[in-house]
């Protein structure tokens, strides 16, 4: 059977019987059939147009595997996975399968293969990571030349960037990534591309006021001495490797001090926020200069993130203090910050 095009127009299953139909009214045709060894001519994946041949394949996703001598199959493999399929979607020339998400995809062989009854074939085929998940990045301020931490997953082959600058890679695994940090970087997105996509930070080169420290520290303080103040708590973290911890009793606060900078090329400021006490009403005021701004929806036990536009504070140009106060009211909060910067323009 040679240059047939088919075009998906109906759902995946009912379209693999038309599919594998449209190929055994031409097994019929075809006297050699099961009769010899296995060949794969192609693969290619199952959606709607003509069946274009590929070398990389993507998990859960159906794909079309073409050849002859395919009616007798046993087992498929990709890469020495043993892959689950219907023999109801097998004919001689062609089977209709679909990749497992378990598939592995790093250190692999990089191969299809398939046993059947009258012998074993391998085809090379690779297996797509998912695209890469950006977790976070530190330090975030770092300067030109300093050795920058990615975490996240599915690094395979990575490349990185910063904004349209690709990085030098110091070493990599599938869920950290260690590069320096290019010239002239400031006020630029960091993104990692695998064979599958690209994925960006949130946050700009240079735009952390903490990243596991914080930074331009001109001081930081609890109002009340039995308060808790620890910039360096490492169990629940969102960003980096460390996150804020403020104890507060009912309506107390803190004060962090900065060196003022300059935040006329930012909209806004970013916190990352979450309550770990058992208080329904967790809640925290920041107070910009003269400018309150309370959030508005309780604190609950998952993270989440908080943009506090300038517009809504003033249109400050510099910065350099931050308070914080509890608002629960009813006896103090656990509450924990991270990833704390500002938002580009």
């Amino acid at each position: 059977m040679k240059n047939i095009k088919i075009k998906y127009v109906l759902p995946f299953i009912t379209m693999a019987f038309i599919v594998l139909g449209v190929f055994s009214s031409c097994d019929n045709d075809d006297s050699s059939g099961s009769s010899g060894a296995p060949v794969i001519t192609s693969v290619a994946k199952s959606v709607e147009g003509d069946l274009v041949p590929v070398t990389v394949g993507d998990p859960k996703n159906y794909y079309i595997i073409q050849g002859k001598g395919l009616s007798g199959v046993t087992k498929i493999y990709f890469n020495d996975f043993d892959t689950y399929f219907n023999p109801t979607l097998v004919t001689d020339t062609a089977i209709f399968v679909l990749i497992d998400e378990k598939t592995p995809y790093a250190d692999a062989s990089n191969k299809l293969k398939l046993v059947t009854k009258q012998g074993t074939v391998l085809y090379d085929f690779v297996i797509a990571p998912p695209t890469p998940k950006f977790g976070s990045y530190n330090p975030i301020n770092a300067a030109d030349g300093d050795v920058v931490t990615i975490y996240g997953d599915y690094f395979l082959d990575p490349i990185v960037k910063v904004g349209a600058t690709e990085a030098e890679i110091v070493s990599s695994s599938l869920t950290e990534i260690k590069f320096k940090m290019p010239a002239n970087s400031a006020d630029k997105y960091v993104s990692v591309t695998n064979i599958s996509g690209t994925t960006s930070s949130e946050e700009a080169v240079g735009s952390a006021l903490y990243d596991d420290v914080i930074q331009g520290d001109a001081g930081h303080w609890m109002w009340s001495g039995s308060d808790t103040f620890d910039t360096n708590f490492k169990d629940d973290v969102v960003q980096g490797q460390a996150a804020i911890k403020f104890v507060f009793g009912g309506w107390n606060g803190a004060d962090m001090k900065f060196n003022s900078r300059d935040v006329s090329k930012y909209k806004a400021f970013r916190v990352k926020v979450k309550s770990v006490s058992t208080n329904a009403n967790a809640s925290v005021i920041f107070v910009f200069g003269g400018w309150a701004y309370q959030i508005k929806k309780p604190l609950t036990n998952k993270w989440t993130t908080i943009e506090i536009p300038f517009s809504d504070i003033g249109n400050p140009t510099t910065f350099d203090q931050l308070t914080l106060q509890e608002s629960g009211s009813f006896g103090g909060n656990t509450i924990l910050m991270d990833d704390m910067g500002f938002v580009l323009k």
